[in-house]
């Protein structure tokens, strides 16, 4: 939960709406970077070579899906979220594990039973959910409904989400049917493989930062930073449906 002391955003000192406006300015320049990867879209080389492949190519979709999760700045900033104010690695395991437990399921179902969903409205999802989760670490809920949602059942449950982002934008490349099955758990396997990657760069920086004296003075601020940049992805996501 949220320390109660630390304070809002106008209440924070020069230094520390400064540290704030670096951070929001990364998230922005990140997010902005690819607005292919906003849409959880595959690279355009990595598009061609999924459609014109056939047979088992293991290393190839593990390649893929590794290389999906690096750079899927959802997932990034929703696992940051999730893992922000967790220390010990045991809590860090079960909730990275529910996380991903719930987007392998709808990735693989997905894709092998053909179940699109339109790719704007579950982007626009997956947006949400970190605004989700920035708001409870913030203590939000509690303040403003008196109650706390099950952290635990809401990071499986994003993880569907995400797994099914996913799944649409690989339902669109036509991948083949020869060798379906063992090249999705390959990918699947990619995908993990990347994420514990990330994931080890977020907490090695999570680390180094928590050290700070200034951890708790700004981590509100980040959170809120965090926040709009989910608020940026949900609003690029519908812009896109209506105009597409």
């Amino acid at each position: 939960m949220f320390p109660s002391q630390v304070r809002g955003v106008l209440g924070l000192p020069m230094m520390a709406r400064r540290h704030a406006l670096a951070f929001l300015t990364l998230l922005l320049m990140l997010l902005g970077a690819s607005g292919e990867a906003l849409a959880h879209a595959v690279a355009e080389g990595d598009k061609g070579y999924i459609q014109e492949i056939y047979g088992v190519n293991l290393i190839s979709f593990m390649y893929l899906g590794a290389k999906h999760m690096v750079t899927g700045y959802d997932h990034i900033l929703f696992l940051l979220g999730v893992i922000f104010f967790l220390y010990r690695m045991q809590h860090i395991a079960i909730y990275v594990s529910l996380f991903a437990i719930g987007h392998s399921t709808t990735m693989l179902l997905g894709v092998y039973f053909n179940i699109g969903i339109n790719s704007y409205l579950i982007d626009a999802i997956i947006g949400l959910s970190i605004v989700y989760k920035a708001l409870d670490n913030i203590g939000a809920y509690q303040r403003w409904f008196g109650f706390q949602p099950n952290t635990k059942v809401a990071t499986l449950v994003f993880g569907l989400f995400h797994g099914f982002g996913l799944s649409s934008k690989i339902i669109e490349y036509d991948i083949s049917p020869d060798g379906l099955v063992p090249n999705l758990l390959a990918f699947n396997v990619g995908v993990e493989i990347g994420q514990l990657l990330a994931l080890s760069a977020i907490l090695i920086v999570m680390g180094f930062w928590r050290r700070t004296t200034g951890f708790l003075r700004h981590a509100y601020t980040a959170n809120v930073a965090m926040m709009c940049a989910g608020f940026m992805l949900v609003g690029y996501q519908l812009t896109g449906y209506f105009i597409a």
